[in-house]
């Protein structure tokens, strides 16, 4: 007992830098000495992503840990929204009847699906050694529950003030004579609990973690909390005291804000090594024959007008997974679309001989046709995956499917952009009103100078949901339909209210997004109209993929590939009535930054076909390939419109080529 005061005390009381030094060398010796163990206690009930996550990092630091309540019903209240708790407590006073009398034995009590650990247990003990108190509890800046006790609490001139029960450490008989006190409802609450016990002064040595040298409670600190890259791994720091604290604890509503920590700490993502957990619980797909293949529900959802849905349709034919195993569901809420959806099923019916195509004439809603399509993988105990896509996002990675269905997430979407834009179909953090704000990491993540798995609070337009997720921990929720929200917003929010992770992965190229905003059916050609909305579709669609080829500086590679009267590219012309051509005709007279020159070989081509030009309009002297040429500028800063070398009416009576 006198040895364990020395090391508990030792530190805080050394005079002298150099004898601090000395003494926390010494502490740590004997702290070792007379702790025989160090256990982790958490509770959960069921197996959750967080549980998942928090686990990741017990095995890590390799910490020995003893799970309570897994498999049990919990009776504790909603703990998310209101009191309640006590049911963990019974369970731990149940369960420290077995460290009683174990005098060298530390316990520390956490949380599990809203806790990471950032260091391992030497670190802990440490830290732990130097309170001068058998049992520390975490901190928080609310007096939560009862804030009438708030005037009892001792005044703490710099640090957090009250009591959090999310985690404790201390040795197990303290810990169990503390918890010996409970004899209320597993559904009162623990936190107001332990508050009367702290308060009582005269029957327990307890602490508060007031600086978060230990526990770092998140909620009403966030601006506190700085990720710290250090080598290899990540903490998280507090600014305030400048303290790296060990167990990190979303507590209240900071659960998102933890997530983002997640994706670092400790070592989920560091600078030296990338993604930490991305081969961490990969299915492996590879030996299945095709009928051994999860079944998989795609569906689809033509919302409205979308530029080069043709070519979207014929994406979904290219899928490299067998088409035995997809189920088709095609929702479509546009007329004009009907063309295409109709030639579509005409050349590919045979691969999806099951499919079920809902028209506009159904008059469904965009919430109801994404019920629907659920709702049929949810009734099918057979349906693997459902994979959600909006006809606005082009696919150019056939092996989507099984990428992600090899990630083996409950919630996974593609990370997708427009070109070369910061549009995507996943937000990094949420404002307080749960629309979009941007996360620090946003913008590395979608130009992929971060590559990994990311959980965000938002996906859209294209996801996969594991088939036994949606029947189990999703199957009482209105995924697409809440009070004020749209039909995206409001499956986030279900999913995440569940305690699901939603993750976007950046590890391969999957595609991109299409831009529909100024797509206007009403033309004759609208896919044309394209060319600066969605400028990569646009040339994949009109542009012959090799059409650069004849500007290389081989001479001969027209000869070689020239067929007998006719050259091996073609060029495509279309009539525009005058009534669309307004943008055309203005683009034609828009003024360009800088000059451009057609090739002297193409002119060439082009004269010997069909004879040399006589005067090049629209030139100017760098750029004319005639001798006689018409400029809308004085050389290059002039306004005068005018003929060079000749005047006007020499050059009105010339004749052009027929």
């Amino acid at each position: 007992e006198e040895l364990r005061s020395i090391c508990l005390t030792l530190i805080g009381r050394t005079p002298s830098r150099s004898l601090f030094l000395l003494a926390a060398s010494l502490s740590v010796t004997l702290c070792s000495a007379v702790i025989d163990e160090l256990l982790v206690i958490t509770a959960a009930t069921e197996v959750t992503d967080g549980y998942l996550r928090f686990m990741r990092t017990i095995r890590q630091f390799n910490y020995t840990v003893q799970v309570l309540g897994l498999g049990e019903e919990w009776k504790g209240g909603d703990v998310a929204r209101t009191v309640g708790g006590g049911q963990k407590v019974r369970w731990l006073k149940k369960e420290l009847e077995k460290h009683k009398d174990k005098q060298n034995t530390v316990i520390m009590f956490v949380d599990s699906y809203d806790v990471i650990l950032a260091s391992g247990p030497e670190e802990l003990l440490r830290k732990f050694s130097r309170f001068s108190h058998r049992v520390v509890f975490s901190a928080e800046g609310f007096c939560w529950p009862d804030q009438r006790l708030a005037s009892k609490y001792p005044v703490v001139h710099d640090g957090k003030r009250y009591l959090n029960s999310g985690g404790f450490i201390g040795y197990a008989s303290e810990v169990h004579a503390v918890v010996k006190q409970w004899k209320y409802k597993d559904d009162d609450d623990d936190q107001l609990f332990y508050t009367r016990i702290y308060l009582d002064k005269e029957k327990f040595s307890i602490t508060l973690d007031h600086k978060s040298h230990i526990f770092q409670n998140l909620n009403g600190a966030m601006e506190e909390v700085v990720l710290k890259f250090e080598k290899s791994r990540v903490r998280a720091r507090n600014v305030a005291y400048d303290t790296l604290p060990v167990v990190i604890h979303g507590n209240g509503p900071t659960k998102l804000q933890l997530n983002y920590l997640g994706n670092y700490v400790p070592t989920a993502w560091t600078y030296e090594h990338g993604c930490g957990i991305c081969d961490d619980d990969l299915l492996d797909l590879n030996g299945l024959s095709d009928e051994e293949m999860p079944l998989v529900h795609i569906a689809v959802f033509i919302e409205q007008p979308t530029p080069f849905l043709e070519e979207f349709l014929e994406r979904l034919a290219t899928l490299n997974y067998p088409h035995t195993r997809l189920r088709l569901f095609i929702h479509n809420n546009v007329v004009y679309h009907e063309q295409h959806v109709e030639r579509f099923w005409t050349r590919h019916r045979s691969l999806f001989p099951a499919a079920r195509i809902v028209g506009p004439e159904e008059n469904l809603k965009q919430d109801q046709a994404r019920n629907m399509a659920v709702e049929a993988c949810k009734k099918d105990v057979s349906c693997g995956y459902f994979f959600s896509i909006d006809s606005d996002v082009a696919l150019t990675n056939p092996d989507i499917l099984w990428i992600l269905i090899e990630e083996n997430k409950a919630v996974i979407a593609p990370m997708l952009s427009r070109h070369g834009k910061l549009w995507s179909n996943f937000w990094g953090a949420l404002s307080p009103e749960n629309f979009y704000s941007r996360s620090e990491d946003y913008i590395d993540i979608v130009q992929s100078k971060r590559v990994g798995l990311w959980n965000v609070p938002y996906i859209t337009q294209v996801y996969l949901i594991r088939g036994e997720t949606l029947r189990s921990r999703l199957a009482p929720v209105s995924l697409y339909k809440q009070e004020g929200m749209d039909p995206d917003m409001s499956f986030c929010k279900s999913v995440r209210e569940q305690g699901i992770f939603m993750f976007v992965s950046n590890r391969d190229e999957f595609g991109r997004l299409i831009s529909s905003t100024n797509y206007n059916i009403s033309r004759l050609h609208p896919d044309m109209w394209q060319i600066f909305d969605n400028p990569v579709d646009w040339r994949e669609k009109y542009i012959h993929e090799n059409y650069s080829k004849i500007f290389d500086d081989d001479e001969n590679l027209v000869e070689q590939n020239r067929c007998p009267g006719m050259l091996w590219f073609t060029l495509r012309a279309i009539h525009i009535p005058g009534l669309l051509n307004r943008t055309a005709d203005e683009l034609s007279r828009a003024t360009l930054l800088g000059e451009w020159r057609l090739q002297p070989r193409t002119v060439q081509l082009i004269w010997g076909r069909f004879g040399a030009a006589q005067v090049d309009p629209f030139a100017s002297p760098e750029t004319s390939h005639c001798q006689l040429f018409y400029s809308l500028t004085e050389g290059t800063l002039g306004s005068a419109r005018h003929w060079h070398t000749a005047g006007r009416g020499a050059c009105a009576s010339m004749r052009f080529p027929q």
